[in-house]
């Protein structure tokens, strides 16, 4: 996959190409990268990319020819062109795997005000990583990038560690413990010691949907349960009216 940012930013990109997952992943030849600063595609012949709103107001809002023509310029073929914008659709981890499926991605980081809506025209999705206001699009850009890198095939060295994940069959993952087993007088619990593979995996199944009840009961509005959910969930209910 190749992933192109567009930013007036590009030296904050550099650390986060340069480590972890995102290293991995261009070292196992799985994404390339490639940071466009779109100021260089001004025609304004101070190099500005933003203006004064029209109608008034506070702020400055970003250009439309400068971004449109980079946009037009980074991108191959179909491209997914992904704006970062708070009007945009909450980021998921559907979303996230929808994406991992393409072959080449431009991010779009927005700053001041906004956008000149023209730039949309040119876009073909719209993000927000949630409800509250940063600097600007770059900080959301790597957080896209970041959970679609890893899901790319190669990148990770146990393919079943993104299945197994938080939120990837729409619940939170489960409790996890390593050695030793027992820490200041906590233990592992009993089952996962056992060696009982069906067993554990009932236990996780079923520890899973207790934290996403306790956590985030929103996750669970209008999930179709299955028989051994139903009942898990009439259980925590009864322990939680003790």
């Amino acid at each position: 996959m190749k992933i192109n940012f567009l930013t007036l930013f590009p030296e904050m990109f550099q650390g986060i190409m340069k480590s972890s997952i995102w290293k991995q992943a261009r070292d196992k030849g799985a994404a390339e990268y490639a940071v466009t600063n779109f100021r260089t595609y001004s025609d304004n012949k101070h190099n500005k990319v933003d203006d004064y709103p029209y109608g008034g107001g506070a702020g400055m809002v970003l250009c439309a020819q400068p971004l449109v023509d980079a946009v037009e310029d980074v991108t191959d073929g179909d491209a997914r062109v992904v704006m970062l914008c708070p009007q945009g659709a909450p980021f998921s981890q559907k979303k996230a795997e929808e994406l991992a499926k393409e072959d080449s991605l431009v991010l779009v980081c927005g700053h001041y005000e906004g956008y000149d809506e023209r730039v949309r025209s040119v876009v073909t999705d719209e993000i927000s990583i949630g409800d509250y206001v940063l600097t600007g699009g770059e900080l959301p850009a790597m957080i896209v990038a970041d959970s679609v890198i890893r899901l790319l095939p190669g990148v990770l060295g146990n393919e079943s560690s993104a299945q197994e994940e938080s939120f990837t069959d729409g619940l939170l993952e489960h409790p996890h413990y390593t050695r030793p087993a027992n820490f200041r007088g906590m233990d592992v619990p009993e089952v996962l010691l056992s060696g009982n593979h069906a067993y554990i995996e009932e236990w996780r199944r079923k520890e899973s949907l207790r934290r996403t009840w306790e956590r985030r009961p929103d996750l669970l509005e209008g999930r179709a349960l299955g028989k051994d959910e139903q009942e898990w969930l009439r259980e925590f209910e009864e322990e939680g009216s003790e």
